[in-house]
């Protein structure tokens, strides 16, 4: 898994002969500045971008086959006992409302390189189903985080955040809610050079400001009723751009973006998932100190703890999820809920790149 966030790998083994998926090994392999950029870049029309997407594509695949090869060394298991890579890809256009979607990768090399049969372009059947493509974790929450009566929703805080809705009395519903990580981090680049606000100390160190929160608040996708999903093809520093006056103080404007992350979660939760006893928070956002204390305070009718706390690492639970709808597609097995994506039925997901 590489996602919005545009941080890096996460690659995981994973055993699926039991009852609860088994982590075998994981590895995380960053990706270096040069590569971060030209992937920002390729979210704009620019020069030759077909050409580029390519050979950025074949980038990936060995960026891939290299974390895939780390994973294996973990365990001693070789290759020719894995029966698949389920590789989401890196996203560079997502636009639903335009019937494609668009993640970089390069699967049959990584088949090549790996000796891997390989899933990928998890996204397109269900688009073409008349769905979001996004999010499809929310199917594998299902399967493994649900609890016959506790009353759970997960969220998601990568670049975007999303929620999964696991109310024992219905079915599970899911969406994204909005920027989650990826404005911040953005913006922390700009101004101190750091990748991202650990812990979210330096937001910590400003003061929201009320009218910038309100002007990025009446973006319309915050109003939009699920089923929804976003990414940078929205929310960038454009577009953050257009809401700033410019004699804003930078730990301002980050203490703003944290809370514009927070009360775009909470108050979907609120609208979608009234009742919810247990929330748990995983992806990079989980380690955010700030953030997290944040959310308690705006979530006082629930527990909020990490998927840590149910025995799920929640920095490898996407990756884990992506191995698993790979399975559901080597088994033809629907992998998207319509529920969530708005999609007319369900569908087996993937296209299969064989060894």
């Amino acid at each position: 898994m590489s996602g919005t966030s545009l941080d890096g790998i996460d690659a995981v083994l994973v055993d699926f002969g039991k009852d609860e998926p088994a982590l075998l090994a994981r590895h995380y392999l960053p990706f270096d500045a040069p590569l971060i950029s030209e992937l920002l870049a390729l979210h704009s029309p620019s020069g030759n971008e077909l050409h580029r997407t390519q050979i950025v594509g074949n980038e990936l695949a060995r960026l891939y086959a290299l974390s895939i090869a780390s994973v294996l060394r973990q365990t001693g298991i070789h290759a020719n006992r894995i029966r698949a890579i389920g590789c989401h890809g890196q996203t560079i256009r997502h636009c639903p409302e335009y019937g494609y979607t668009l993640q970089i990768g390069n699967a049959a090399l990584l088949a090549e390189l790996s000796g891997i049969s390989v899933v990928s372009d998890f996204r397109s059947r269900d688009i073409a189903a008349g769905g979001q493509g996004a999010p499809l974790v929310p199917a594998f929450h299902d399967r493994v985080l649900r609890h016959p009566n506790i009353h759970r929703v997960i969220v998601n805080i990568g670049g975007i955040s999303n929620v999964t809705n696991l109310s024992p009395h219905l079915a599970t519903s899911g969406f994204d809610c909005g920027p989650g990580n990826l404005l911040m981090d953005a913006w922390c680049k700009q101004h101190s050079g750091e990748s991202y606000d650990e812990n979210g100390a330096w937001a910590a160190t400003g003061e929201v400001l009320p009218d910038l929160l309100g002007r990025m608040r009446a973006e319309p996708f915050f109003a939009a009723t699920p089923p929804k999903s976003s990414g940078r093809d929205l929310f960038n520093m454009n577009w953050l751009n257009t809401k700033l006056r410019g004699d804003e103080r930078a730990e301002d404007v980050q203490a703003t973006l944290l809370e514009l992350s927070c009360t775009s979660i909470a108050r979907d939760i609120g609208r979608y998932c009234g009742g919810a006893q247990q929330i748990y928070l995983c992806g990079g956002g989980a380690h955010n100190q700030t953030l997290r204390h944040r959310l308690i305070q705006l979530l006082p009718g629930s527990t909020v703890q990490t998927t840590d706390a149910l025995g799920v690492d929640g920095d490898y639970l996407e990756a884990i999820a992506f191995a698993w709808l790979a399975q559901q597609t080597l088994e033809g097995k629907t992998g998207n809920l319509p529920l969530v994506t708005g999609a007319q039925h369900p569908c087996v997901l993937g296209a299969i790149h064989s060894a």
